[in-house]
């Protein structure tokens, strides 16, 4: 079992920048892939990011690249996801989640999410 945390949601004006955390617990994060996913209002779980277990790649979103950057430490067992030049649009509960091995952008595939962060940007 994997328990993930998120942190460092909050509410932000448009073109500031924030970090959110994904902490985990109960298993080292270096045999999983690691995702972001976030959920607008009234809107379906779309992907942001995404890493698998090992290797430079990393997938984004078309909405998010160039402008958010994923990383990970697999010592602290935290992924993190930087997001700067943020927009209104990006307003949403941020979820990381993780599968073993191999990234994917389909939700569907993980099989441990956290809880949730909220992000919030004013115009």
């Amino acid at each position: 079992q994997v328990q993930l945390v998120e942190t460092g949601g909050g509410l932000v004006q448009a073109g500031g920048s924030l970090r959110l955390s994904c902490a985990a617990s109960g298993r080292t994060l270096s045999n999983y892939a690691m995702g972001w996913f976030r959920q607008a209002p009234g809107k379906e779980r779309e992907f942001v990011a995404a890493h698998g277990y090992s290797g430079p790649n990393i997938y984004y979103a078309d909405s998010v690249k160039g402008r958010f950057t994923f990383s990970r430490d697999n010592v602290k067992n935290i992924a993190y996801l930087q997001m700067n030049e943020l927009k209104p649009e990006d307003t949403a509960v941020y979820y990381c989640a993780a599968r073993l091995f191999l990234a994917t952008m389909n939700s569907d595939e993980y099989n441990y999410w956290g809880q949730g962060t909220q992000v919030t940007v004013s115009s």
